[in-house]
Order: C-alpha cells, then structure tokens, then sequence
C-alpha cells in the first residue's frame, strides 16, 4: 500500500510502498476513507514523542470502512463504516474497567506507538472496544476529526470543564482543536473568548461561536478581565506553550478552571501562586472513550455543532509530507483532511 514514511526525525517523509496490515485476533483492518493532518502528527514527526521508532507512518485522526475482521471479533463486518479513538483502548485494565478508556494504561495509538492512518490501510486492536458507527449521513471528511480534535474538545468542554450555560470560556489557539472547543463550549451557552496570533484564525472563530476574539498579545490577560468582569471562569489551552499556560492560568477568576489541551513538549518554568491563592484546578482532558461518542453524534446530528464546517482544506497523500512539514513555520486555518486514495 502507499503510505507516508518517515525515515529520519525532522527530515520531510516520502510516500513509499509498504506493506500493508493484517487484522490480528481481536482487531481489524479499516481501509482509510479520511485522515486529519493534526499538529500531534508533527509533534511525532519531530521526535517529540518517546512511543515512535524509526521508520514510521504517521496519522491518527481518521475514518473509514472494514475491510478485514480479525478472529474472535464480534458484532462487526466487513463493509461497516466507521470512526476510530486515537486512544484505543485495552478494555481490560482498571482504567478501562472503570470506563476511562481514554487513560487505559496499555493504550495503543495508531501514528504513535504502530503505524498510522496516512495510508490507504491502518489496524485497529481491540475492535469491540474502540470502534464507532457512523451515522450514514456523516461524511468521511466531518468524521475524520470525530477521531481526535472535536471528540478531545467535546470531553474537555462538557465532562472534564463541565461547562455551564452563562461561563466565560476562554479558548488559547484557534487550530483544530481549539475551534472545536470553541463552537462545542458556544453550543452549551457559554460566552467564548478566542485567542489567537492569526486574524484568519479568529475570523474562524467568530463564525463558530465566539462572542469575542482577541489578537495574543502582552495585554491579552488584561483584556480577558476586563471582558468578564474579573475573570474566565474557564481557560482552554489548545495549542501547548509556556506563555499561554501563564497567560491562561492569570486569566481566571478565583476557583477557575484551566484546561490543558495542548501537548507540552518542554519543561515549564510558571508562576503558580495564583492556584493557592484564587484556589484554581489545572485539569488535563486526553481524548474520548468509543462509548461516551454517542452523546457527541446526537449533537452533531442535531445540527447544535457543525464540525463539517471546519474543514477547510482536502488533499492527496502525495501532498501530506509538504503539507506536515508546512507545520513548522504556523499551522493550517481550519482542518486538513488527507485522502489516502487520492
């Protein structure tokens, strides 16, 4: 099959025949309909992630049909269409026996820690655990980003946050997953703060649901307070940085809630006085469970969010290594979706 290949951290891949997978016991083969480019691919790309060995295949945000069902595998055929959790889950640990299947403890990651979605063929283990149907009127494209930003956002904004209607939300980064949260926290009836470097960005942003969008800057925590009358009650950070946590965690008003998003890929050096003082909780939110997706479904459904909407952008698989490597110097506005077949 065709896929894109890394073969060295940093270096643009190539696209190679490689061989394709086989469903093991337990699991199947999904022929890849839709694949996001997400900035976790680049992260992986560059290193950053201590699960991917050399030579790899990234991609981990995706959607697609059966095309092989592995032995001992029940209630699932060849043909069905369906979206995948990036974290796909054991089933069988304490976590996973709790119903945290996003925190399994032997969690498999396709794009992470076995190759990934930017191919014409990925295997997904533990089928009965980590697969989803998909409603027939979801296209591949809307439902490729079901898989990783808009699933992680929708937990994030309504279990992790618990987001109520009248909150202040305050989103850092207007990518994917910080438009998700965004439209996902306008839909609960909270009252949206966008952050971001970009205008195109922020102009995204207001289209989906933020009352308020502000350039990043030196006095962005000032104008958050202002805005609120003294504060968030909710921060998001959907991108990973220092100056963001800093400025997310100063935004809040007393007993606050930060929400962390965004991988941090280096050690952080923050003043964290104000999480005593204001008794603020620094949260991490880490994908969504296959089980907990048909609250999501229903509400795309219902037509009260629209992720169809932020795909902006639709190519080939040949033109997925410049695109990840474009990754370096911004990120794309909207979502990429990649088309193995194309």
């Amino acid at each position: 099959m065709r896929a894109v290949l890394i073969t060295q951290f940093g270096v643009v891949p190539t696209i190679a025949e490689v061989a394709p997978p086989s469903a093991a016991a337990g699991g199947v083969v999904l022929r890849v309909e839709a694949s996001g480019l997400c900035r976790s691919d680049w992260h992986a790309w560059q290193g950053h992630d201590s699960d991917v060995s050399l030579p790899h295949v990234p991609g981990h945000e995706l959607a697609g049909v059966i095309a092989e069902v592995g032995s001992g595998v029940h209630g699932w055929r060849v043909g069905e269409r369906v979206v995948v959790p990036f974290i796909c889950a054991c089933g069988r640990c304490e976590q996973c026996r709790a119903g945290q299947h996003q925190v399994c403890t032997e969690q498999q990651q396709p794009g992470f820690n076995y190759w990934g979605s930017f191919a014409e063929y990925v295997a997904v283990p533990n089928a009965e655990v980590n697969l989803v149907r998909l409603p027939d009127e979801l296209d591949f494209d809307t439902a490729a980003g079901l898989g990783c930003r808009f699933a992680t956002a929708h937990r994030a904004v309504t279990a992790v946050a618990d987001v109520r209607p009248g909150e202040w939300v305050t989103v850092f980064g207007c990518g994917g997953v910080g438009l998700s949260a965004t439209m996902i926290a306008a839909a609960t009836g909270a009252r949206v703060i966008a952050v971001d470097v970009n205008p195109a960005a922020l102009e995204l942003a207001a289209e989906h649901g933020a009352s308020h969008t502000l350039l990043a800057g030196d006095t962005v925590v000032e104008r958050i307070r202002e805005l609120t009358g003294g504060g968030t009650q909710v921060s998001i950070d959907a991108i990973g940085s220092q100056s963001v946590v800093q400025s997310a965690l100063l935004a809040l008003r007393p007993r606050g809630r930060h929400v962390q998003l965004g991988l941090l890929v280096e050690p952080l050096t923050l003043d964290l006085s104000v999480l005593a003082f204001r008794e603020l909780a620094w949260l991490g939110s880490h994908g969504m469970a296959a089980h907990s997706y048909p609250a999501m479904l229903e509400l795309v459904r219902s037509g009260a969010v629209r992720p169809d909407r932020l795909v902006t952008t639709r190519i080939g698989l040949g033109s997925a290594p410049a695109a990840l490597a474009a990754m370096s110097t911004g990120s794309p506005t909207g979502i990429t979706v990649i088309h193995p077949g194309g």
